[in-house]
């Protein structure tokens, strides 16, 4: 499949609405033609170059057009996909595009990991204080990534994992690592509030 490409640097999930303020030429008329031709695009993440692996996206509403052209949108994340081919521009348009390969989503979780994975999901959320109700039942791997801290190429990294087990077994690593580092960092901060502080100490008895 063909897909007109618009390169960034962030990293778009699956299932995630991400909004966007369109105001380049070529982008203006990217989205122009997923207008009137009805298509779906891609977003892939810049790292200094273009990623291999992005997210087609549809449109899913125009919040605001300008009397100028740029255009305020809605979009949702719908499928990961690898670039085949890459054509900057794509042929007779100001825009990319390439030939890309959808991935294969495997959903299969079992119970257990599931209940681990959110177990150290609340965790993390609560120390970064992010104020947010967990749905256990609908809630999967993308829901969260961009709250609990990833690095731009952390996110391409789960991005490219096909199976929703392993991008857990991913994300429960990355807990496991970063729960105990936010937890110190909390500590030296309760510590370096105390200094300057009367402080009310025990004698010891020795």
């Amino acid at each position: 499949m063909y897909l007109p490409l618009f390169p960034l640097k962030l990293v778009a999930f699956p299932g995630e609405n991400l909004n966007l303020h369109i105001f380049e030429p070529r982008y203006r008329e990217l989205l122009k033609d997923v207008e009137n031709e009805n298509l779906s695009f891609g977003i892939c993440p810049y790292l200094g170059k273009m990623a291999e692996y992005g997210t087609e996206v549809v449109l899913d509403q125009v919040y605001k057009r300008y009397d100028d052209g740029r255009l305020d949108i809605k979009t949702k994340g719908v499928r990961v996909f690898k670039l085949k081919s890459f054509d900057n521009p794509s042929p007779g348009k100001l825009y990319s595009g390439g030939e890309v390969e959808f991935l294969a989503n495997i959903p299969v979780v079992t119970e257990v990991q599931n209940y681990e994975f959110i177990f150290y999901l609340k965790e993390i959320l609560y120390l970064l204080n992010y104020p947010s109700e967990i749905n256990t039942k609908t809630v999967q791997s993308f829901t969260y990534a961009h709250k609990v801290g990833l690095k731009l190429e952390e996110e391409l990294e789960l991005l490219k994992i096909p199976e929703e087990s392993k991008r857990m077994e991913y994300l429960i690593s990355y807990f496991k690592r970063m729960i105990p580092a936010i937890k110190a960092i909390e500590r030296a901060k309760d510590k370096i509030k105390q200094n300057g502080h009367f402080k009310h100490l025990d004698p010891l008895n020795f």
